[in-house]
């Protein structure tokens, strides 16, 4: 064989054979894994992509050996990670995504845990192992890995808008983007539109401008009150103490109309509290995972609108949240979570928004272990333990309980045997069930024991996301509460895939009937309920009576007084009923933005803002 046909071979055809063969295999083991496969029209461009970066990296490396061992771990992320976080979370793996790796890396149990170290070490590894630069075979290779570096780092809009022409971008469907363009052009893609963004702090007028604006705005005509005012708030009660519970991935099973169950999963004591409240609904900002998201809403009062985890990404200020307007009032904040402090960053953002105390992980004795996570009755128990002295004391105190049990898998311990059946059911949803039953159980012995200690206490408890039930939406697409797939999704089940179980007890007054109350609104809520009057920020975000904002990760979801559900999309073939609607919610929601942007990391100037006549709390 001729010295050039020997290249030939080694440098490209081999490398090209390497690329194509890991690719075909990571996308059966994709599709027959997780049920996530590409677009047959997606692959032809995808393929070719991952051609040239395997004939690139052969310029680099030893030999083809090496470089199948340097393709393989980021091959591994492209495909399979991508896919698994489709089918679990229902969005690929985004640029955003990067600074959460390590709470992402932790939510992963026993083998995906360590397939995930693997991978990044085996990366780093093999990279060292197979390096090797040669001035006349590498600068060819240096160059052909440039060019879309220095498009990335210089030219991210003009890259942006070129890729979004050829394989197309919709906003609000990213698992659709993903399967239509194939792992790496999606990330090129989505990488530039990242890099594009080169978000900075709002200047001083904008905020001011939007401050003013929202203290009058009523967002759309048919949504205000008769007299176009907000609700009166309750005479004041001073020193009301505050318990927030947040239960994890709590949802009502017997909405899978599919499954027959032996008995309601929910225990009837609590079934009957919530038919009191009229059967309220948080709308949450997420579903299956990213607590944090949820946490974010409803303590500072802020929507969460992209896949981002803002106690990681953005949360650089401290912020008048709920914890800190209470403190401000006399209040002692606590919060518990039997969790590591740093998931989700948590022991950074909880003192930046005004917690004093934070129990976590080792703050708690495991005495009541399911796997990993801490029974939510001990959880109580250890609470209530720390809390007696607190009210006893006479100081007003906001009480803060994020549970731990009942994260998936939903494992139980010896002492929770299941009691709940359903023919054909498959295991994870029975644990779930099973679950969800001692949740409900444990919760109403707390709530029984903190009410006949603090009858005058506001309680909220609230789901933070629905669970995981199989991947791609299995269980609930099985009974036709949502699509499997996102771009399926009807207006309905946008507002169905984020709706969790509410419940406010107001004191004597008992539980209150506050409807589907998008979760960033309850700070005022609860504010209004005490009769304090405010201007934290959060009074900003009150939309007025008988409508209700949503926004998610590429739409926004708007609902008016007689349950009708839109969800903007903001794309020709998805047009809404109401596009009036729709762009007096996106102007909303712009202004708000920039008050999020101003609040969370640039100068706060709308706390220094020319007060308008602003609604008073």
């Amino acid at each position: 064989m001729t010295a050039s046909r020997t290249v030939l071979v080694d440098r490209l055809l081999l490398p090209a054979l390497i690329a194509a063969l890991l690719y075909a295999a990571l996308q059966w083991l994709a599709a027959g894994l997780f049920g996530v496969e590409l677009d047959p029209e997606a692959i032809p461009a995808d393929l070719a992509a991952h051609l040239l970066l395997a004939v690139a990296l052969r310029g680099l490396v030893r030999s083809n050996f090496a470089l199948g061992l340097l393709l393989l771990p980021p091959m591994l992320l492209m495909h399979l990670g991508n896919a698994f976080k489709i089918a679990v979370l229902g969005a690929p793996i985004l640029p955003d995504d990067l600074s959460s790796a390590h709470a992402l890396l932790l939510i992963l149990d026993g083998g995906w845990r360590l397939l995930a170290l693997a991978l990044a070490l085996g990366s780093l590894a093999a990279f060292a192992a197979a390096l090797r630069f040669e001035r006349r075979r590498s600068a060819p290779a240096l160059l052909l890995l440039a060019l879309p570096a220095l498009a990335l780092t210089f030219a991210p809009q003009q890259l942006v808008q070129h890729m979004d022409r050829h394989f197309g971008h919709s906003v609000w469907n990213q698992p659709g983007n993903y399967v239509s363009r194939g792992p790496l052009i999606y990330w090129l893609q989505e990488g530039a539109r990242h890099l594009a963004r080169n978000e900075t702090p709002p200047e001083a007028a904008a905020v001011h401008a939007a401050h003013r604006l929202l203290a009058a705005d009523h967002l759309h005509p048919a949504a205000a009150a008769a007299d176009g005012t907000l609700p009166a708030a309750v005479e004041a009660v001073p020193g009301r103490n505050i318990h927030m519970i947040v239960l994890e991935s709590f949802w009502d099973p017997t909405l899978l109309g599919a499954e027959q169950w032996s008995q309601d999963p929910f225990v009837p004591t609590f079934r009957a509290l919530w038919d009191e409240a009229g059967r309220s609904q948080a709308l949450v900002p997420v579903f299956g995972g990213y607590t944090a998201n949820s946490e974010f809403e409803a303590l500072c009062g802020l929507p969460v609108s992209r896949d981002e985890v803002v106690f990681e990404t953005r949360l650089r200020n401290a912020l008048p949240c709920l914890p800190a307007v209470l403190r401000d009032a006399g209040y002692a904040t606590m919060a518990a979570h039997p969790n590591v402090p740093a998931f989700w960053n948590r022991h950074n953002a909880y003192r930046r928004i005004g917690f004093d105390v934070f129990m976590s992980g080792g703050d708690f004795v495991e005495d009541d272990m399911n796997d990993g996570y801490l029974g939510d009755a001990s959880l109580y128990r250890q609470v209530l333990e720390r809390l007696d002295p607190m009210l006893e004391s006479g100081v007003p105190v906001f009480n803060y309980i994020l549970t731990f049990f009942g994260h998936l898998d939903y494992p139980l311990n010896a002492a929770r045997p299941h009691v709940i059946d359903a023919p054909g059911a498959d295991e994870r949803l029975l644990a779930y069930a099973n679950t969800v039953h001692y949740k409900t159980r444990e919760l109403m012995d707390f709530l029984a024991q903190l009410r006949a200690r603090d009858p005058d206490s506001l309680i909220v408890v609230f789901g933070d996301h629905l669970p995981f039930l199989g991947p791609n939406f299995e269980a609930y697409a099985r009974s036709g509460v949502l699509a499997s797939a996102r771009g399926a999704f009807t207006d309905r089940m946008f507002r169905d895939m984020v709706a969790t179980p509410l419940i406010l007890l107001d004191g004597a007054a008992g539980p209150q009937v506050l409807g589907d109350l998008p979760l960033y609104q309850l700070p005022l809520t609860l504010t209004r309920a005490l009769g304090m009057a405010t201007e934290a920020p959060f009074a900003l975000t009150a939309t007025p009576p008988g409508l209700a904002v949503r926004p998610l990760p590429g739409l926004h979801l708007v609902q008016t007084a007689d349950g009708h559900n839109t969800a903007c999309r903001g794309e020709p073939d998805t047009a809404p009923d109401d596009p009036e609607l729709c762009r007096a919610a996106a102007r909303w929601l712009e202004k708000v933005g920039t008050l999020k942007a101003d609040l969370l990391f640039g100068r706060q100037h709308v706390l220094h803002a020319p007060q308008p006549e602003a609604p008073r709390i």
